[in-house]
């Protein structure tokens, strides 16, 4: 059984098939899913099925399906400055997103109950800061990450304006989970087999919205100590950035203003967008979801009006696309920010700091 594209497709392909099937609707949500190649996030073996919109489960680890991590996004909103929680957060991929979008002066926490996995997630996030040029377009908002059962989050912790859980909430935890949102918050989770997403709009005043069936793997429930007692987890402390950190962010949002400056000076346009290879045309078509979560399967069609296109439509655009010219590649993207930094009259140490240390 099949996705939404096959194997051998880049993440720009996944991006504009997730687009069509119009799981992806916002400009935001598009540019945080382009600037995180979701297949960074696969164990090397794996990595073939990358950019399939199938639901990825190797021991501890795990990616949803592409495009519930599309609605996913879409619904919570998210702006710059907000705080948010991820319940079960994985390899990090959909916080790393997120972060694209909350900048620097966001809040980005997330609760995982496997300490291997953990591990796994800051690995890759590291990986994205020090090599992915996709760090220097954003204003970054870096998640951490900690180590527990969600359902024991210390009752003394602090509301967020944006929460998520991957994982099957259970009726009785309902309360539990809107407990940890603002009011004017918005909770997205899978209850009773639909993907919900649930605004605080008072004190004790909710609105609930169901967005798509889904079926997730339950909630883990706690494991209590030989003391009878739960172990509560701490989440990291809202804590204010350093004076070093304030210096550094002002800097680089300087240097990309100079950057923008003396490009604009030079077209009068600003900054052109670096050109990307041609991508193959995106033909319209049903878009089949398949996702494989331990022994349960979700299943989801969504129909384009296109879909009624008669054989020769088809045919013809076969035959459009096989007249089209063999593509280039084009010259990767100049990360314009990274030569700037290195050409300035500072001393290396300051230049690899103003890059987060990268030095390749």
């Amino acid at each position: 059984m099949g996705g939404a594209v096959s194997a051998g497709e880049d993440n720009d392909e996944l991006i504009d098939n997730l687009k069509e099937a119009q799981y992806i609707r916002t400009e935001l949500v598009e540019q945080a899913f382009r600037a995180i190649d979701r297949a960074d996030y696969y164990l090397e073996e794996f990595k073939e099925n990358a950019y399939k919109d199938l639901a990825w489960k190797h021991g501890n680890i795990h990616l949803s399906a592409p495009c519930i991590y599309s609605e996913v996004m879409e619904a919570l909103d998210l702006q710059p400055g907000l705080s948010f929680l991820n319940l079960g957060s994985g390899t990090g991929y959909l916080s790393s997103m997120v972060g694209l979008i909350l900048g620097p002066f966001g809040v980005n926490h997330g609760v995982e109950l496997h300490s291997d996995v953990i591990e796994y997630a800051k690995q890759k996030l590291d990986f994205f800061i020090r090599t992915s040029d996709s760090f220097d377009k954003f204003d970054f908002c870096e998640p951490s990450f900690v180590t527990g059962n969600c359902l024991e989050i210390s009752p003394d912790c602090s509301q967020y304006d944006r929460v998520y859980c991957g994982a099957g909430v259970q009726k009785e935890h309902e309360e539990y989970m809107k407990s940890l949102l603002k009011v004017g918050g918005i909770l997205v989770m899978p209850l009773e087999e639909k993907l919900t997403k649930i605004t605080r709009i008072g004190p004790s005043a909710w609105e609930t919205k169901k967005i798509l069936a889904v079926s997730f793997a339950p909630l883990v429930q706690p494991c209590h100590s030989e003391s009878g007692k739960s172990r509560l987890v701490q989440l990291p402390p809202l804590a204010v950035r350093s004076l070093q950190d304030l210096a550094r962010i002002a800097i680089r949002g300087t240097i990309k203003k100079v950057i923008h400056q003396e490009a604009a000076s030079r077209s009068g346009r600003g900054l052109k967008n670096t050109p990307r290879c041609k991508r193959r045309r995106v033909r319209r078509r049903r878009m089949e979801t398949i996702v494989f979560l331990d022994k349960e399967v979700f299943a989801s069609r969504i129909s384009n009006p296109s879909d009624d296109n008669s054989c020769e439509d088809l045919e013809e655009e076969r035959r459009e696309e096989e007249k089209t010219l063999p593509e280039t590649k084009p010259d990767p993207p100049v990360n314009f920010l990274r030569q700037k930094v290195l050409s300035l009259p500072l001393p290396d140490p300051l230049k690899y700091y103003l890059l987060y240390y990268r030095e390749k």
